[in-house]
């Protein structure tokens, strides 16, 4: 018997009534002959309802705590979910993360999963009863409750796939699959009918918000079958998939930005062996993950040295560099929490020539500067002033002619 994962947002959970139709869908499924288990995301709004009361409560949460706390949001639309299915005649279980023992990391907030004891879900399956399971949770070694980070039920559901062996993964949310860039950015964006997990990843770690990174690369690394479909509308969605386009001339797959990402600098640094680590050193042992990195060619013995972090670290950091620039016998910091990365991602990159001067010249027609330029085998990242985000994409979008089918599709 075939086994599913379904995995529910919050908006597709955002209240009773869409809870009851997702139940009537998760039944009509079973009715099928599948197998099913269901992870659900908090109610729409109801992560960040709880983080204000946490930050109205404490001044810094406690990270134990908080993660005690907005685990919350998930179980209630589990516990809700299996009432409405129960209701219809369908039987079901719901469970917490720790309950089925999802063993992640003890770093809270933003766990990592280490192993998932599938034995109770397995049991469950073998009676008929539909599984669900909060998303976005589990247990450390000590028992203490942590979470995945933001967007951490879709790993959630593609790691109990990929325990499970299950034919195919859903992710059932408010779009109705991947699209080549944000389309309230760009009203011409279009649908993927497919893209490989490479330009997935990319994608995800680039801002796009469709997918968390870390659950692109569960499916990856396990060949989890994964497929992005609208809870509120038929269709195919779109499959992510290993099978790279047969088509050469789909150069660009899509255009992905993060608003969220903040700039800082620290200049007249010593140009000598060891100051990366110097500088990068306590951000590191803070946690604060470091996206693109400039140190420019060294002159008087001095050079300046610029990376990006997420703006929820900005102040952190800041703190941390001006310390750091203070112990070096540097100049001064300069920050900049005004900027967004906007980046082309497409695997058809690897064996075309032309694309970075085609993304730099359509900026500059634009007028717009680029601040930093980072790249990789199927991916041009830019850093840009905030306020040229929109022009950026929809001029890009146009250039590599993303609103049309590929030749041949």
């Amino acid at each position: 018997m075939a086994v599913y994962v379904y995995k529910f947002g919050g908006t597709s959970v955002g209240s009773v009534e869409r809870i009851k139709a997702v139940a009537e869908r998760v039944k009509n499924a079973r009715e099928l002959g599948h197998q099913l288990v269901v992870v659900v995301s908090a109610m729409s709004g109801e992560t960040n309802r709880l983080i204000a009361l946490a930050n109205e409560t404490q001044k810094q949460p406690d990270a134990r705590e908080l993660d005690a706390l907005i685990s919350t949001g998930e179980q209630v639309t589990s516990a809700l979910l299996s009432m409405a299915l129960q209701e219809i005649g369908c039987p079901a279980c719901s469970y917490t993360g720790g309950q089925v023992r999802i063993l992640t990391d003890s770093v809270h907030n933003k766990a990592r999963i280490r192993s998932i004891d599938s034995e109770k879900m397995r049991a469950d399956l073998e009676v008929g009863k539909v599984v669900i399971v909060a998303g976005f949770q589990g247990i450390d070694e000590h028992g203490n409750i942590t979470t995945l980070g933001r967007g951490g039920s879709d790993t959630t559901a593609v790691a109990l796939a990929a325990a499970l062996k299950a034919d195919e993964c859903y992710i059932y949310t408010d779009v109705d699959g991947v699209y080549t860039t944000d389309p309230r950015i760009e009203p011409k964006a279009r649908r993927l009918d497919k893209i490989t997990f490479e330009e997935m990843l990319e994608m995800a770690s680039l801002g796009s918000k469709v997918l968390q990174i870390r659950s692109v690369e569960f499916a990856g690394k396990y060949n989890v079958a994964l497929r992005v479909l609208s809870s509120f509308k038929e269709g195919k969605g779109t499959l992510i998939t290993y099978e790279e386009s047969p088509m050469e001339s789909a150069l660009i797959s899509g255009i992905a930005f993060n608003r969220d990402e903040a700039k800082l600098t620290i200049t007249g640094v010593p140009d000598l062996p060891g100051v990366a680590s110097k500088i990068l050193g306590p951000i590191a042992d803070a946690n604060i993950d470091v996206d693109m990195i400039i140190q420019n060619i060294g002159e008087d013995g001095a050079t300046n040295f610029t990376f990006t972090v997420h703006r929820n670290d900005f102040a952190r950091a800041k703190s941390l560099l001006e310390a750091t620039c203070e112990q070096l016998g540097a100049k001064k910091i300069i920050c900049d929490d005004t900027i967004v990365k906007v980046s082309i991602v497409g695997v058809g990159m690897r064996s075309h020539a032309g694309i970075a001067n085609t993304m730099f010249k359509t900026l500059a027609d634009e007028g717009i500067n680029i601040q930093m330029i980072a790249t990789s085998e199927i991916k041009i990242s830019v850093v840009v002033a905030e306020k040229y985000l929109e022009l950026a994409v929809r001029a890009l979008h146009a250039a590599f002619e993303l609103d049309k089918e590929p030749a041949g599709s």
